[in-house]
């Protein structure tokens, strides 16, 4: 799944923004669970004209695309903690969805928020993700050991029975 940072222009120079998916022209994702208004027909027309947005055509996949939360866990022979961080901060950085990451020398965990249709294809993008991102991010040749891939409202069920990510781990790069 390719992603696309939006650059600086020049003085008067607009680049229109195009997206597929609802919400994608702010520029910030949505909050976790926070409701989205539903514009349809005119309304969404007029919300894209005022705001920049030229929609791009979909199609009924795109439009059963929905959020999973993803967690990779990747170990290899013991690397110093500081290059480890800094390629972590990096991948943070590539990869906008990211959420935290946690690390020691010879392991470490990915948690982040993938769009994809399905959990096949929310699957098959995480397992790509370390590899795609192993030599711009300078991350260690590590092999992924794990992976688990839930659909939004099974995490937001783990969420409210106590089973979730400590929330002082939410957010950043941090050590185990």
């Amino acid at each position: 799944m390719g992603r696309r940072r939006q650059g600086v222009r020049p003085m008067g120079v607009v680049d229109p923004v195009l997206t597929s998916i609802d919400g994608g022209a702010s520029g910030h994702p949505p909050a976790v669970g926070a409701p989205q208004p539903a514009l349809g027909g005119r309304a969404a027309a007029l919300h894209g004209a005022q705001h920049g947005v030229t929609r791009l055509p979909r199609d009924d996949a795109s439009d059963r695309a929905r959020l999973w939360h993803v967690v990779l866990s990747v170990a290899g022979a013991p690397v110093p903690l500081s290059e480890l961080k800094r390629g972590l901060e990096q991948l943070a950085h590539d990869h906008t969805p990211f959420l935290t990451a946690r690390y020691a020398t010879d392991h470490g965990e990915i948690r982040y928020w993938e769009q994809a249709e399905d959990l096949h294809d929310a699957a098959a993008m995480a397992l790509r993700l370390w590899g795609e991102h192993k030599a711009s991010a300078k991350l260690p040749p590590w092999e992924i050991v794990g992976l688990e891939v839930v659909d939004r409202p099974t995490y937001h069920k783990r969420i409210a029975e106590g089973y979730g990510e400590s929330p002082a781990f939410v957010g950043g790069v941090h050590p185990f």
